[in-house]
């Protein structure tokens, strides 16, 4: 297991997350995620750190196997266990899926780490008004 303890500090970048607006419809995509790199053990910890707290406490993250870096079977975020799941799906190689027990289920468009900002931004913008 992984440990993470402590949020990144202040002088790391803004998390560039973009969420759909809370509402009662359900959307195949909840948002966007522009992670800086594909290490998971650095960028999972500050996406959890910035996600709203009526999501609750995700216990489980899925991502693309072929996409992430090494990825353990758990890590320990904020003293909280995260089970991390990869998955080699064709059907969404983009996404990162966030799992809250009784709160339930988040699926982020993952934007590359690379896309230039010109490209990351409009897919971003798109993903949070759930036209993706």
């Amino acid at each position: 297991m992984t440990t993470a303890l402590q949020p990144p500090p202040p002088s790391h970048p803004l998390l560039r997350l973009r969420l759909t607006p809370h509402g009662g419809l359900p959307r195949p995509i909840d948002g966007a995620w522009w992670p800086r790199s594909y290490d998971l053990l650095a960028e999972l910890p500050r996406l959890l750190a910035g996600l709203p707290r009526a999501w609750g406490h995700i216990t489980s993250v899925t991502v693309n196997g072929a996409a992430w870096s090494a990825v353990p079977d758990r890590m320990l975020v904020f003293n909280q266990v995260v089970r991390l799941r990869r998955t080699v799906a064709a059907s969404a190689p983009h996404t990162i899926v966030l799992l809250a027990p009784g709160r339930g289920r988040w699926d982020l468009l993952v934007v590359p780490p690379d896309t230039t900002e010109e490209a990351a931004e409009p897919l971003m913008a798109a993903a949070a008004s759930g036209h993706v």
